[in-house]
Formats: structure tokens, sequence, C-alpha cells
């Protein structure tokens, strides 16, 4: 059966905001990365918003299990997003610069020599560092090749598109994410590396806001066979009403099969590597699927004081996950309130 790697979405979908737009629109790409034997891990983002368009905030987290972590939030300056052959297919600011070269088969990202934080993950947990913060030198060039049909969230089945139209939906706001797979080289303070692995790249356009937001679990990974996963679920409601709770079983062709979690690995604690995460996926066609996970490099976690109880404590992972005797190395991101965790 032949894959549709647009997943029926037009060209336009790839494109870039050419001008600033109205009031809070967002204009982003982010993408979660692994090296294929989980030597390091990334993740890379750009975020535009409309009321400081000249300047998108630039995210950047290189990780490696013995717990470094090379980090970045800086705002630069924004890029123009006309590229060579004339449309808007350029998202960059500062030293990083996202291109779409073939809409749905071909991305590149480049990060110029760049000055960024040398921290650990356990001063990220605690959020003590030292003072001065040491600091590293980065470059990379990244080919990304979408290997599975993107997931346009709220779309899968009848009670996702629902909760997509309600609040429920403006946390996660209108996007489409696609696993790849990826090839480049990385640069640390002159070192290069040459490098293989996959990735789940993220395109956003529009208004997202986390007022009343209540925690998720965000977990995806593609597979050395073709085989693929991805599911994104918020936890029970105190108050009974039904939760997003939205995956994908990709068998390595063909279309997406609509699933949902009926196991999440909730997080309960920040651990800097070795967490158990696994997961039990229920398809629209009668499969359980079960894929077990461990995480192997935590990129960043948010627990410092100055956040409020309002707002999810939030980690972002990369884990390894095994299904059906296959291993891939993917990503988790999660949430949950202060007064469920052991801090």
């Amino acid at each position: 059966m032949a894959t549709d790697l647009s997943g029926g979405l037009p060209v336009e979908r790839e494109y870039f905001l050419d001008a600033r737009p109205g009031a809070e629109v967002r204009d982003a790409t982010n993408v979660w990365l692994e090296e294929e034997a989980g030597d390091f891990a990334m993740r890379i983002g750009i975020e535009g918003v409309a009321e400081v368009w000249d300047n998108h905030e630039l995210w950047l987290d290189v990780a490696f299990p013995d717990g470094r972590v090379l980090n970045s939030r800086d705002r630069c300056r924004s890029h123009p997003p006309i590229g060579p052959d004339g449309k808007p297919t350029v998202l960059g600011t500062g030293p990083l610069q996202f291109r779409c070269v073939e809409p749905f088969r071909l991305w590149t990202i480049g990060f110029e020599r760049h000055p960024v934080s040398d921290i650990t993950t356990r001063q990220l947990i605690e959020a003590r560092y030292p003072d001065p913060i040491p600091r590293a030198e980065v470059a990379f060039a990244i080919t990304m090749r979408p290997a599975v049909p993107p997931l346009v969230s709220g779309t899968l089945t009848a009670a996702s598109r629902a909760l997509m139209a309600g609040e429920q939906g403006s946390f996660i706001s209108p996007r489409f994410e696609q696993l790849c797979r990826v090839d480049g080289w990385l640069e640390v303070d002159g070192k290069r590396r040459d490098f293989k692995g996959q990735a789940l790249r993220i395109k956003r356009q529009g208004v997202r806001r986390f007022e009343g937001f209540f925690g998720h679990c965000w977990q995806s990974a593609l597979f050395p066979s073709g085989k693929a996963f991805g599911v994104n679920a918020f936890p029970p409601r105190d108050d009974g009403q039904p939760s997003f709770n939205e995956g994908f079983v990709f068998d390595g062709d063909g279309p997406l099969v609509a699933a949902r979690a009926v196991q999440s690995p909730w997080m309960t604690e920040f651990r800097e590597r070795g967490e158990p995460v696994p997961l039990v996926l229920e398809t629209e066609d009668g499969r359980r699927v079960e894929i077990d996970g461990t995480t192997f490099v935590n990129t960043r976690s948010q627990s410092h004081a100055s956040l409020p109880d309002s707002f999810p404590l939030v980690q972002q992972a990369h884990a390894r996950y095994r299904w059906d005797g296959e291993e891939a190395t993917g990503m988790v991101e999660r949430s949950t309130f202060r007064n469920k965790m052991k801090l």
C-alpha cells in the first residue's frame, strides 16, 4: 500500500507566515531528535509571536546520557521568511534556521556556531546554576526526511475532534506533527561528529493559550522497520468530563490507524534518566498495543518556585522504546501539578 506523506494536506501547510499576524498568533516549529543509538538527544525550536514578531524566540537543548545539557533560550533577530523558491519556506532567528526544501519530503535545520549554556540535568531539576554559567560553542546541520503521514491534532476520532474544538484544543493549538528520518553533524567546542537518527517535527500556526491547562503525557517514536506510534493524552479530570486522548499506530505503510492511550506513565517525579515510561494503546481496529519504554536522557525539567501552583510542572525527555522485538529512541513530554509530584 502506498503511503501519502502529506496525509492529504496542501503544500501551503508547510509554509510559514510572511508577515506579522494578528494578536496572539504564533508561527512555530519544534523538533525532538534522537541519535539512533541514544548517544544524545536534541530539542530544537523557534516560536514566533505576533507581539514580538521581529525577535523570535530560540529554544535549544542538546542532552547527553551523562547528564550534560547544552541549553539556550534566546530572543534573536528574525530571518526573512522568503526562501530561494520565492515562497515563505524559512523560519529563522539568530543562529538557527528551519527550511522547507520540498513540502512533506525534505527539511533542513542549520545552527551556526554560537555559545550556549553548559549545564546539567540535575541543575535543571533543582533550578540551581553556577555563577557564572559555563559556556560551550555549538553548531549543527541536519536533514529531515518525513517517513510517516502527519498527524493533524484533533482529527483522528470524533472524540478528539469534539475536544479540539473546545478549551482543551486551545492548549494544543492548530498544528500537525510528523515523524522523520534524520542525518547530519553536531559540533561541540570544535569537535564534530556525524550522526543518523529520527525526529518528530511539530508545526504550529495560530493562537495558543494555557489558562486552565491540567497536564499531559505525550509520547512518540519511529522504529527501524518503519512502524511508528504517537499519542497525546491529558489526565483524568476531577470534574469527570472527558480528557483529550488521541494517538495513532503506523504499520509501515498506508494511513495512520487511530488509537487512544488506556495506560500512560503519568509523571510523579523528576528523574535524570532510567525512568520506566511504558504505555498501552487501543486502536480503532481493535488491537491492543503494548510498548515498553525507559528514559535515557532528560533535556529539561521545570521545578523552580517561580512557577505558579496553578500551572503544571513540565519535563521534556527522550526514551528507548521496545515494541514487538524492535527498539527505537523517541520522545516523551509530561506535565503534572506540583501537589501530585514527589519533589
